[in-house]
């Protein structure tokens, strides 16, 4: 059974559940150890100080392959279809959020 993975796509959920997805596409694969480029100055000023104290967040590994365009490419589809770079849902910025609530 071999533990390693290959270039993954990730989701990040925070304790007020807004999300982050991100890849790790590392020269030998993905690591335990990274959890993303995400802006944690926008992400801690959600928080207060005392919810900074105890914070516990969770990554899920949400795509594997090993092709790193096939990944990238993944990534930008997760973060649209699940609308992490819409600032009421997640963090991500890129691709640029675009509401499709009609106005009025």
């Amino acid at each position: 059974m071999t533990r390693k993975f290959a270039y993954v796509v990730y989701k990040i959920t925070f304790p007020n559940g807004k999300i982050y997805i991100g890849k790790d596409i590392g020269r030998d694969g993905h690591t335990i150890r990274y959890f993303g480029s995400w802006n944690h100055t926008r992400v801690e000023a959600d928080f207060t100080k005392e919810e900074l104290q105890d914070f516990t967040i969770r990554r899920e590994i949400l795509f594997e392959g090993t092709d790193k365009v096939e990944v990238g490419l993944r990534e930008m589809a997760l973060i649209v279809e699940q609308g992490a770079n819409d600032p009421e849902r997640g963090y991500n910025t890129v691709p640029k959020f675009r509401s499709t609530k009609a106005t009025t």
